[in-house]
This record gives C-alpha cells, sequence and structure tokens, in this order.
C-alpha cells in the first residue's frame, strides 16, 4: 500500500545515460516542514530560557520596578540614593540617540531598575535554595514540629500553604523553573554511610561473619576511603549531581545483559474500566494525547512536580522521553536524543510502518491517526524475508546486537529503515492478541502482564526510550527502556495520556475516535529491508536467547480485595512500611529466611536526582517477623514492635531521599577506586551482595486530571519488572486509592528457591495477619 513512497527524499541510479534522480515530493515536504519545526522549537527555547533565566521574575515584574523607579522620581524622591544621576553622569553620550535631559533620566531609571529587579531575583532564588535544602520537615512527626520548619513552614504540612516557600514559588512556573534553585546532592561522610551499611546487613549475618565485616569496613574507612571520598567530593563541586552520570553508564549502558526483562519495566492500563473494543481508534486517541504532551514538554507547558503541592522536584529526566533511542555498542550503549520527530514507527503483522504525525505544521486528529492505524492493520502485504523477527536483535545480548547492527544496518536501505525507528517519536505495536484483566479470572492480569514484559520476543523494540502496545482488544500497555529515566517520570506522562483519552477526547457512540477522516492523507509508509541470510542467523541466534530468558520469567500478578490505603492509616503507619513489613513476613514463611532487601526512593528533591535503595530488611522488621512467627508474643507486644519497624523504615526513607542513603554513596566510592587502580575488599564484597528481593512502588495520580473518589473504577493496576536475582523475587506494587492494592511478583521457572504464586500467596496472608493486629476490617475504614 505504501511501497512506492521511499524513506529518503531522493534516490539515484548510474545508467549507460547518467544518473537517474528520484525525488519523493512527500519525504522532501516533509523535510522542508521539519526544519521549520525545527526553527520554531529552537525560538521557544531561547524564550522559554530567557523567562527559565529570570524566574521568579517576569518581564511584568521587571515593568513594574522600572514604574516605581520613575514614578519615585516624579514624585521628588530618590529611591536609588543616589545611583541614578551617578549612571546618568557616566551614561556614554555617543549611544543615546536623543540627547535630552529627560531622555538620559529617563534610560538611567531603566537601568537602576534593571540591576535592582536582577538582584532581586538572585536573592530569591538563593533564599529558595536555602529553603530547599532543609529537609527537616520531612523527620517530624504530625503535630510535633521544630522552630526550624515552622519558620520554613509556619501552618501545618498536611494541607495548609507553607508560607515561606510557597511565597518564593509562587507565580507560573514552567517546568524547568526551578531547576538552578534545586541544591545540589550532598555527600554523606564516610562514617555515616559504613555505620548504616553495618546496621543493614546485621540481621542478616550470623555473628562471625559480620565481625569479619566489621573489620574489612573498618579498614576500608581508616585507610582507602579517605583518598577516595576526596575525588568524590571534589566531583560534586563541579558536577551537577555526583550519582546520576555514573549510575546511568554503569548500571546500565554498560551492561551487557538483554534489556528485556532484565532492564525494561512495564506498565498497565486503566483495568476496571473500557470505553471503546476498536484497536485503532484507542490507539489514535492515546498517540494525539501523547503527542499533545510531548508539545507542552517542548514548550516547558507543564507544571513542575511538587511534593506536598509545594516542593519542587527536579524535571531533568522528561527531557529524554520522545525522540530518543538506546544504541547497542560492543563495550558500552549510547543514549541518543533527536531534537525533532514527526512520526512514529509502528510494528503489525511482522511488518514495519512510518506513520507521520503531521499533516503540514499541524498535529493530526486523533480521528486521521485512527485511520491511519486502520490501514496498517487492513494492509495484507506478508513481511519481507527476516523482517518478523528483526526487533529479537534489541531483545537478545547487546554486544551481538551491537555487531549486527555495524554489519547489516550501517548503509542502503536498512540503514535508513532502522533510522526511521530509531528517529520515531516512540515506538507503536498493534498487537494480535486480545489481554486484559478479568477480576474472576486472576490469571488474565499474569498474562497481560507477560504481554507487556516482553510480549513474543519479536514485537517489541525494546531500545525505544518507550512502546506503546494496543491490543486486539482496544487494551494499552507500556514497555519501557529503563536508563534515560525512571518509572514516576514515565507514569506522568501515562496518567496524561489515560485522562487526556477519557475526559476531554472520549469516543462515539461506535467506539471509533470523534470526528471525520481525511481521506486524502498520504498512508503509512512501508520500511523496505534488504536482510541477508547471515543478518537472519543473527536474528535467529538473539531470538533464542530471548526466548529462554522470557520462559524462565514466572510472573504473578493479583488485585489486593480486603483493604488498600484507607484501611492502613487506621494502623497509624505509612502504607508503604505496612506493604513493606508484610514483605519481609511473607518472604520469611516463603523462604524462612532473610535477604538483603531493596526498595527503590526518589531523590529528586536534588538537581538531575534519580533514585536510592531502601534497605527494607532491618533489625526492627527482624524482630517483628520473628516473634509474627514464634506465635508466643502478646498483641500488644506485637504492635508495638511492628510499630518500631514502620518507624525504621519510614526513618530510612526520608535518609534516602534527602541524600543520607548508603548505596549511591559506596557505589560511587567504588568507581572512584576502579578510577584510581585502588583495590578494596570491603567495596568489592558490598557491590556483589545480591538482591534478592527487590521492590518499588509504583507512583500515581500526580498530575490530578480527574478526582479518583468521584472515579473509584478508573485506577490503573500499575506495572513490573523482572527478578534481578535469579534466586529471587521482584515485587511491584501499587495501593490503588483507598481500598485496593495491586501486585506484579515476578520470578524465575529455574530456580528452585522461588515461586511467584507461592510467594503471592504469603504476601496475601502477610497483609492480613499485620491488619488483625489492629482488629481493623474493611468495614471500619
Amino acid at each position: 500500500m505504501a511501497e512506492a513512497h521511499q524513506a529518503v527524499a531522493f534516490q539515484f541510479t548510474v545508467t549507460p545515460d547518467g544518473f537517474d534522480f528520484r525525488l519523493s515530493r512527500e519525504a522532501l515536504k516533509h523535510l522542508y516542514l521539519t526544519e521549520i519545526n525545527a526553527w520554531k522549537k529552537r525560538l521557544i527555547r531561547i524564550k522559554n530560557g530567557i523567562l527559565r533565566g529570570v524566574y521568579p521574575g517576569s518581564p511584568t515584574s521587571w515593568l513594574a520596578v522600572v514604574m516605581a523607579t520613575v514614578g519615585s522620581s516624579y514624585c521628588n524622591v530618590d529611591i536609588s540614593n543616589g545611583l541614578v544621576y551617578y549612571i546618568q553622569k557616566h551614561l556614554p553620550e555617543r549611544y543615546v540617540p536623543y540627547q535630552t535631559p529627560q531622555t538620559r533620566a529617563v534610560v538611567s531609571m531603566a537601568i537602576f531598575s534593571t540591576g535592582v529587579w536582577i538582584v532581586g531575583i538572585f536573592f530569591f532564588r538563593q533564599t529558595l535554595k536555602l529553603l530547599l535544602s532543609y529537609h527537616g520537615w520531612m523527620f517530624e512527626m504530625h503535630g510535633q514540629t521544630s522552630r526550624s520548619t515552622k519558620v520554613w513552614a509556619p501552618d501545618t504540612l498536611c494541607s495548609a500553604p507553607q508560607a515561606c516557600v510557597r511565597l518564593l514559588s509562587s507565580g507560573r512556573p514552567m517546568l524547568y523553573s526551578f531547576q538552578t534553585s534545586l541544591p545540589k546532592l550532598p555527600v554523606p561522610s564516610v562514617q555515616a554511610t559504613i555505620q548504616r551499611y553495618l546496621e543493614s546487613v546485621q540481621p542478616l549475618l550470623d555473628d562471625k561473619k559480620y565481625q569479619r565485616m566489621e573489620i574489612l569496613a573498618k579498614e576500608f574507612q581508616d585507610k582507602t576511603a579517605p583518598r577516595l571520598q576526596k575525588y568524590l567530593v571534589l566531583k560534586s563541586w563541579w558536577a551537577t549531581n555526583y550519582v546520576s552520570d555514573w549510575w546511568e553508564e554503569y548500571i546500565y549502558l554498560r551492561g551487557r545483559n538483554p534489556l528485556m526483562v532484565n532492564s525494561n519495566y512495564y506498565a498497565m492500563d486503566f483495568v476496571l474500566i473500557k470505553n471503546t473494543d476498536v484497536q485503532a481508534a484507542r490507539l489514535g486517541n492515546i498517540v494525539h494525547a501523547m503527542i499533545t504532551y510531548r508539545r507542552k514538554l517542548d514548550r516547558e507547558d507543564i507544571k513542575p512536580v511538587m511534593a506536598l503541592g509545594i516542593v519542587p522536584m527536579c524535571s531533568n529526566q522528561m527531557e529524554r522521553m520522545f525522540n530518543t533511542t538506546r544504541i547497542p555498542g560492543k563495550e558500552t550503549d549510547v543514549l541518543q536524543h533527536f531534537n525533532e520527530s514527526r512520526h512514529v514507527a509502528v510494528y503489525h503483522k511482522g511488518r514495519f510502518f512510518k506513520v507521520w504525525l503531521y499533516e503540514g505544521s499541524s498535529l493530526l486528529k486523533p480521528r486521521d491517526l485512527e485511520l491511519q492505524f486502520q490501514r496498517i492493520l487492513d494492509d495484507p502485504s506478508p513481511p519481507q524475508p527476516g523482517e518478523e523477527r528483526l526487533a529479537a536483535l534489541t531483545a537478545g545480548g547487546r554486544a551481538e546486537w551491537a555487531q549486527a547492527r555495524q554489519t547489516f544496518f550501517s548503509s542502503g536501505k536498512n540503514r535508513a529503515a532502522l533510522d526511521a525507528i530509531e528517529r520515531a517519536a516512540f515506538f507503536v505495536v498493534l498487537d494480535e492478541e486480545s489481554h486484559s484483566y478479568d477480576p474472576d479470572n486472576e490469571a488474565s492480569l499474569s498474562l497481560y502482564g507477560k504481554a507487556l514484559l516482553h510480549g513474543n520476543c519479536y514485537n517489541r523494540w525494546f531500545d525505544k526510550s518507550f512502546t506503546l502496545v494496543a491490543f486486539k482488544n482496544a487494551q494499552l500497555g507500556l514497555n519501557t527502556e529503563h536508563s534515560w529515566a525512571d518509572a514516576p517520570v514515565m507514569g506522568h506522562l501515562w496518567e496524561f495520556a489515560l485522562g487526556t483519552d477519557i475526559f476531554h477526547l472520549g469516543y462515539t457512540e461506535t467506539g471509533h475516535c470523534v470526528g471525520k477522516p481525511n481521506l486524502t492523507l498520504t498512508p503509512p509508509q512501508r520500511l523496505q529491508w534488504d536482510i541477508p541470510e547471515r543478518c537472519q542467523a543473527a536474528i535467529e541466534s538473539s531470538y533464542q536467547v530471548a526466548k529462554a530468558l522470557a520462559d524462565d520469567v514466572e510472573l504473578y500478578c493479583f488485585q489486593f480485595f480486603p483493604f488498600g490505603k484507607g484501611l492502613i492509616k487506621k494502623c497509624r503507619t505509612s502504607p508503604d512500611a505496612f506493604v513493606q513489613i508484610a514483605l519481609q513476613l511473607a518472604h520469611f514463611r516463603d523462604k524462612g529466611k532473610f535477604c538483603l532487601t531493596y526498595e527503590a526512593s526518589m531523590t529528586r528533591l536534588f538537581r538531575e536526582g534519580r533514585t536510592e535503595t531502601v534497605r527494607s530488611c532491618t533489625n526492627e522488621s527482624t524482630a517483628f517477623v520473628k516473634a509474627m512467627v514464634q506465635g508466643s508474643h502478646t498483641k500488644a507486644d506485637l504492635q508495638n514492635l511492628f510499630r518500631k519497624a514502620s518507624e525504621k523504615h519510614q526513618n530510612l526513607y526520608r535518609l534516602a531521599m534527602t541524600g543520607a542513603g548508603i548505596d549511591r554513596h559506596l557505589f560511587c566510592l567504588y568507581v572512584v577506586s576502579k578510577y584510581l587502580g585502588v583495590s578494596s575488599p570491603f567495596l568489592a564484597e558490598v557491590l556483589s551482595e545480591p538482591w534478592r528481593l527487590s521492590t518499588s512502588q509504583t507512583a500515581q495520580f500526580q498530575i490530578g486530571m480527574f478526582d479518583p473518589k468521584k472515579y473509584p473504577n478508573h485506577l490503573g493496576a500499575g506495572g513490573g519488572f523482572g527478578p534481578v536475582a535469579d534466586d529471587g523475587y521482584g515485587v511491584s506494587y501499587m495501593i490503588a486509592g483507598e481500598n485496593t492494592i495491586f501486585f506484579h511478583i515476578s520470578s524465575k521457572f529455574s530456580s528452585s528457591e522461588t515461586n511467584a504464586q507461592r510467594f503471592g500467596n504469603h504476601i496475601r496472608q502477610a497483609l492480613l495477619d499485620i491488619a488483625d493486629l489492629f482488629k481493623v476490617s474493611k468495614a471500619d475504614s
């Protein structure tokens, strides 16, 4: 259907009569429009750069200062204390177009006012930065506010406005307005980090092993660490963030294992409601909503995410959300971000297509996008040789993909087709299967999750920043590459897209997008490949690696019905601490032992912050678990032990969020030691410890597009990821409103120690047992 359209603007061949040029008017048109759009974006960036650079100032505030200065002069009041006269006296005459005294006075007052305005902006920003560096409010119990916090936030932290911070962060900030006001991530002291580390491993080691670890830690602290710490502190002075660049490079980009299951994660659609069964229509609305979000992102017309509704968090990760791909390398990958992309790449039944998102300079309407996707669904053409499983290269080993890319995709039509995928805004899959969640069929949620996590190993492009999957029954989902950003950032886009789809775009009675399609649109362009047998062999090899990995993954997803956040609050603890302690109890019942536990927390209160580890297995949580298992303690004793464990967990979470975690500091010290060629048995052992229980809570309601109390069924089921350790569990959970929790548990069939469904049943029982301690039922919530 679109074979006549070429992926490049022109082609030529050599004939006996000379050169034969073949021009593609459509491609040339899009090249022209791309350049025009690029210049528009440059102008917008310049404007936004100016507005962002003077925030919290604005042109209006500058004009107000000028008018105040001029007005006071006409009232014979010199608010400049002689500075205006001094400027006027030293104003170069040749640069003043009108030599009248009135003109020179006005110019002098404008210069003075601008100086006052700039000084005021600098003062406000430094004051805001100082206020945002204070995190004492996070460690204070409700109703027990210190004097410092009262100065920082005069009213209660729960709901009332915090005057000092709110005053300095008022106005209409753009997405990146607060970036330069955010504090830098502090480097903890080596002594504090090692002390917290030893405390974290104490419940996991016997006395002999713990004493050995103490000796290693002491030796490291006294001999090796001081030198490494100096280099790390030096880096923290000149780098925006002393962790993030190394974290991205060494944890993500240098990994040679497949991205599928090992790194990429998935996110689910709304699972309790459905507005259409038309696959192309649902995709038309969502793609339109996503590109609308991208336009807002380019214009910085998105409100910064705020903790407590007033403390800004770093928005840096959003920059590479669209037009981004991961390029494989033999030793390390590279993240490549393109400034502009006017198309998406689409996969359906083994074929790749290029779908333009714009007609001229206008974004296609949802009904037009639906038409384009329906054209792909109706296209009967077969895959080209080697095309069907081509994406398996992105699912296999990174070095193998890098070699194949260099050998077979560096020139000709393969290079042009690969460019169309890698330069796309994102990747879209029109899946041939149907998946959804049926509360009466628990297995449906697990099958849905498996389809999103790895698909059939060749119908997802795992290198793209994200792949949007549209199943045959119009259910959606995401598979997201992890190196460019963390899950809450992707969740921000996903909430916007789902909310816009339902509450702003909508569907007709027959389930189609609203409006009439433009039947004159250029059809989607079929990408052309020339895949030789050697390349097909490489594709098949990667497919076999990916299939073995996918087949080994056991995924158990379920909805916990008895209660949610509302009931947990009645236990006077944080919902996250409640779930984490339940996970410790469930794991001990499952394996009969404790393990090193990873919970991801964010450090976006700092500039370019990403994540930190909360080590959830503590002395306090293990004491509670042991008491629960023994069964000889009174309910009052168990309640007391639980509260101690909960308070400990919340304190660790706060420490991690405020830059006083353990693992990122030790990781960076390890990187410095490698650069300097210094050997450290302590760091080598710490960095080699396996995380047999890796956990993460899914963020929700970041945007507030709708009231969840008014629309209680508008719930996503969160998302999940593969197990980090071969003999461990991966657990993702979303406390979905007041009355339910979704869990996604992964493990490997090849491990005799793990069973995802068995662990899920232990989690259910652990939640119920802890709730029973406080004699709280769902009817009470």
